[in-house]
């Protein structure tokens, strides 16, 4: 079993109870959705979003004082299937090593490395350039082509 949230206070006096999730799966809360928590199995009956948060009633906790029991318990669940890659998923092994090429076939150099940047990861080039992988328009094991915006590469010349 895995750990995908953690249940927060009651809301209201119909059971409602706010829901923290701790991963991207939100079908974890899709309507029917089995969960579990002190041991007992719950079944989603609805659920929104609620900021940052999830309300949630689970059927079967239908007054306050049933949900209140459960305040502050993990919610536990099944492993769900992976989610199948995206054709436009970038992995950083086809990025390293690989020719960095724009659309107009200007070769800008080749990747060294891949660099975590809090607004979006930047592909090292051997020549010292960073480009932001949302210029990424096509990746392929050794080649990678970019569409990046005028005057990226001026400072470097």
């Amino acid at each position: 079993m895995l750990e995908v949230g953690r249940i927060g206070r009651a809301h209201g006096v119909r059971g409602d109870l706010y829901i923290d999730l701790i991963t991207d799966r939100t079908e974890r809360l899709a309507v029917g959705a089995r969960v579990q928590a002190k041991g007992r199995w719950l079944t989603v009956a609805a659920a929104r979003r609620a900021g940052t948060r999830w309300l949630v009633h689970f059927i079967g906790i239908d007054d306050r004082t049933a949900a209140e029991a459960f305040v502050g318990t993990p919610l536990l669940a099944e492993p769900l299937a992976p989610v199948p890659p995206s054709a436009d998923d970038l992995y950083v092994s086809d990025l390293i090593g690989a020719v960095v090429v724009g659309v107009d076939g200007t070769v800008h150099g080749v990747c060294t490395s891949v660099l975590a940047n809090p607004a979006h990861d930047l592909l090292e080039l051997d020549s010292g350039a960073l480009v932001p992988v949302v210029f990424v328009v096509e990746a392929a094991p050794g080649k990678v082509v970019i569409d990046p915006p005028e005057g990226l590469f001026d400072l470097l010349a």
